[in-house]
């Protein structure tokens, strides 16, 4: 259990995917004029990296790497499809991001319009990506430890798309100079989250 929690602050806040890697920074710059389109895209990134990075845990330890498929024979001890590895996980992110979007188009038409093109492109979102390969990287041993891990990078995702948001709205009435209005000021901003969020780095876990 204390792991479980170690890996969700870690995830939240320690390694924030925005903040400390700045995974899926254009779709986070894209659709955070609005905290209504950012909690919906926020939302989106949650449900897809909570349902393909376990999956892929799942696939890279069943089936993709050395010894995986063991369990076929012992003739298949010796396999090793690890080199597949990369369009598998895209594989993955791309059938749950066409899924994610033809839910939202079914039952959310006003925030399908409003997020555009962007909804699509969660299949090519870093952070999506970059969830498995970290997962890949840092060999979660159960897939317990892998779907806390993609939730908790979820929430982390959406408390800085949602933080953005809020702030970018409240600007809309402060008087930015002309040449930092849109996104100088919110590159701006955006850094200045991140040096906040260093400070979790201090924390042992």
């Amino acid at each position: 259990m204390v792991d479980y929690i170690n890996i969700a602050l870690k995830g939240i806040f320690v390694e924030n995917m925005i903040f400390a890697y700045f995974l899926g920074m254009c779709s986070y710059l894209a659709v955070s004029k609005t905290v209504k389109t950012a909690t919906g895209l926020g939302a989106a990134v949650i449900f897809v990296l909570g349902v393909t990075v376990p999956l892929n845990w799942l696939l890279e330890n069943y089936v993709l790497m050395e010894g995986a498929l063991s369990w076929l024979g012992p003739e298949f001890e010796t396999v090793d499809l690890g080199f597949l590895s990369f369009i598998m996980y895209i594989a993955v992110v791309a059938a749950f991001t066409q899924l994610v979007e033809m839910l939202v188009e079914k039952f959310m038409p006003a925030l399908y319009g409003a997020l555009g093109i962007f909804l699509p492109l969660i299949a090519v979102n870093c952070s999506i990506l970059g969830g498995a390969l970290f997962m890949q990287e840092r060999q979660y041993s159960t897939v317990g430890e892998a779907t806390v891990f993609a939730f908790s990078s979820g929430i982390g995702w959406f408390i800085a798309i949602i933080a953005i948001a809020a702030i970018r709205e409240k600007i809309k009435y402060s008087h930015v100079p002309a040449p930092l209005k849109g996104l100088g000021i919110t590159f701006i901003i955006t850094g200045l989250m991140g040096i906040a969020f260093m400070s979790f780095s201090g924390i042992s876990l």
